[in-house]
């Protein structure tokens, strides 16, 4: 009876053992099912789909997106006029946010500014609003580095692409091909991007519509030129495949003055920097120097007022450097 026992509980621990691995199996395949890498490839794929401006039938379906997980806030930014380019901000610089996650990340921001300048440092409400204001501000600037950072690199990796292409061309390979090749032979960002092109014409788009979709995701003056030779050429015929090493071999030229520009200009930038940082060096020596010194500039009414209007102005002069050393090309 006792070994009759002791075998029925060695069974229903092995039972268990293998019940609990058969439910941490389920659980990691429901997690790579919706949360996995091909998941979130895939999710970002139809995020890119949705960024487009493409309204005929075949996109429409690919082209819907939550703007909010919230259904309440969702029916909301459906009806706020900008919730749609903000969108569309989010989708060209990369980044998996959500508009909703956007406007309440900045509100906070902006009520924990207020409250730590008005609440815990006792300041006036109008430069409490001030605060606020900048702190609300910082994801949205946030979000505009980023866009531009990964517009710079596909404008970087550009001419590669249109090589890629010309030599698909030259091969024998059809147009469509080269866009698929770019998709999988290349490295982000400019490979989704590309990928979105070609799924969209499997999708039943037609190629004008997705290359002007492409041209409204990234807009890029090259890509722009890029897209008009393209269509250009299939209305009136011609030699794509010189049209195409031309565009990239001025593009590459381009790119080398933009670098000869920066190479030129960075004594300016590097002095701009110094200019910028210098006030608040000079102030965190000298604090460490001598704090009594120091100290009555958070404690005397008046120094508090000069911080005020000292910031104010610094944030103008850095606005301003920054305007002098960005030289166009």
């Amino acid at each position: 009876m006792l070994n009759f026992t002791g075998n029925s509980l060695f069974g229903i621990v092995v039972l268990v053992f293998v019940a609990v691995l058969l439910l941490l199996e389920g659980l990691y395949l429901m997690w790579k099912t919706y949360k996995g890498p091909e998941a979130r490839k895939l999710e970002g794929r139809l995020r890119a789909l949705s960024g487009s401006g493409d309204a005929t039938p075949q996109a429409v379906l690919l082209k819907e997106r939550m703007l909010s997980e919230v259904p309440a806030l969702q029916r909301w930014l459906l009806r706020v006029p900008r919730a749609q380019a903000l969108d569309r901000l989010i989708l060209q610089s990369g980044l998996d946010w959500t508009v909703s996650k956007l406007l309440l990340g900045c509100v906070a921001l902006g009520v924990m500014g207020f409250m730590a300048v008005a609440g815990l440092a006792h300041q006036s409400g109008f430069f409490g609003l001030m605060v606020g204001a900048a702190f609300a501000l910082a994801p949205l600037m946030f979000l505009l580095h980023r866009r531009a950072k990964r517009l710079k690199r596909i404008e970087a990796q550009l001419p590669e692409a249109l090589d890629l292409v010309t030599r698909a061309l030259r091969a024998g390979h059809a147009f469509s091909s080269g866009m698929q090749m770019i998709g999988e032979e290349m490295s982000e960002p400019i490979a989704s991007e590309f990928r979105v092109v070609h799924d969209e014409v499997n999708f039943g788009v037609s190629l004008q519509q997705a290359l002007t979709n492409l041209s409204e995701r990234i807009p890029i003056t090259d890509l722009r030129y890029f897209v008009v030779a393209v269509l250009i050429q299939r209305d009136s015929g011609g030699n794509l495949t010189e049209v195409l090493a031309n565009l990239s071999r001025l593009i590459r030229e381009r790119l080398k003055l933009i670098a000869k520009v920066r190479v030129l200009s960075s004594e300016g930038r590097l002095s701009a920097w110094v200019l910028a940082v210098m006030p608040f060096a000079l102030a965190g020596g000298m604090n460490l120097v001598n704090p009594e010194f120091m100290s009555l500039l958070w404690t005397d009414p008046i120094g508090i007022a000069i911080i005020k209007y000292m910031l104010v102005l610094m944030a103008i002069g850095i606005l301003i450097l920054r305007r002098i050393v960005r030289i166009h090309v």
